[in-house]
């Protein structure tokens, strides 16, 4: 039913395939201590008690609330699933509630530090310093996924018009334009590349020092690698950009819708955490200019 279910997520709901295998350890994790634990007991004799014995176990072992809480919503799926296909008759999992969990806002990186990184410090003239300087840009300068900045192909990228064709999550494409000088890094980037590498080999923009298409530990090890250098932030990596963009944005006055779709999210409860930043802004904004601050 596990099987069932994830080609159900892939087919029909086109889930990306991090996600895909993210349900696969969690619900493989359930299966086992269920089959550790209780001796007998089937897909249909599962109940409330068993997976709160299962909640426990995961809390015991100094899981964070927010790993615990995935976990529960891919457990929620799975019966979900096996309620629409008639496998079980209730869902054992309507009486759980997810942990409460600290409200932690998205590290960025200041404004000044993008600024020095990306207009003052000298890139290598060679191709692994036009892909990196490349790289940097995409994730600040239009906010793209890890997955979907790995998934672009040169086709993908209308130099005329200055704008990105990007695939989101479930498939969802969507333009995204970039400022007017990242086509000149494009080019730039894409002469070496085609001067190193057949272009027919490999038909995605960005590809390793042999022309392999690139993946997501390579887009971390550079993006760390830069951030060390310009900025004390804590997390440095592909996603802490995507945030930036964001907070960025949304600090100079962008519009919230505007800021949505440009992330490609599904609703404006995912961009509304980036608001902090614009709010905290204003208020320092209020606090030195208001005669009653």
């Amino acid at each position: 039913m596990i099987q069932s279910f994830l080609k159900y997520l892939t087919y029909e709901r086109r889930y990306s395939q991090h996600t895909i295998t993210s349900y696969d350890c969690d619900l493989k994790q359930f299966q086992k201590f269920i089959s550790d634990n209780f001796t007998g007991v089937t897909l249909e004799d599962i109940s409330y008690h068993h997976i709160r014995a299962w909640i426990i176990h995961l809390m015991e072992q100094d899981l964070n609330p927010g790993s615990v809480n995935r976990k529960i919503v891919s457990l929620r799926s799975f019966y979900k699933y096996l309620l629409q296909e008639g496998t079980i008759q209730t869902d054992p999992t309507t009486k759980v509630k997810v942990l409460k969990t600290p409200k932690k806002l998205p590290d960025f990186v200041q404004e000044e530090d993008m600024q020095r990184l990306l207009d003052h410090f000298t890139f290598d003239d060679d191709f692994a310093g036009w892909r990196d300087r490349l790289i940097l840009e995409l994730l600040y300068g239009t906010g793209i996924r890890l997955s979907e900045l790995t998934g672009l192909k040169e086709s993908d990228i209308d130099l005329f018009h200055h704008q990105i064709k990007v695939l989101g999550k479930r498939n969802k494409e969507r333009i995204i334009p970039f400022e007017k000088n990242l086509k000149n890094i494009f080019s730039n980037y894409l002469d070496k590349k085609n001067s190193l590498f057949d272009h027919n080999r490999n038909e995605y923009l960005l590809v390793t020092d042999k022309g392999g298409k690139s993946y997501p530990m390579m887009i971390y090890r550079v993006v760390k690698k830069y951030l060390a250098i310009f900025t004390t932030v804590e997390k440095k990596s592909p996603h802490v950009l995507r945030h930036t963009f964001a907070t960025h944005l949304l600090n100079k006055g962008a519009d919230l819708n505007a800021v949505k779709d440009l992330l490609g999210h599904a609703s404006l409860a995912a961009t509304q955490v980036y608001t902090h930043n614009s709010l905290d802004k204003l208020k320092r904004v209020f606090d030195q200019a208001h005669p009653k601050a």
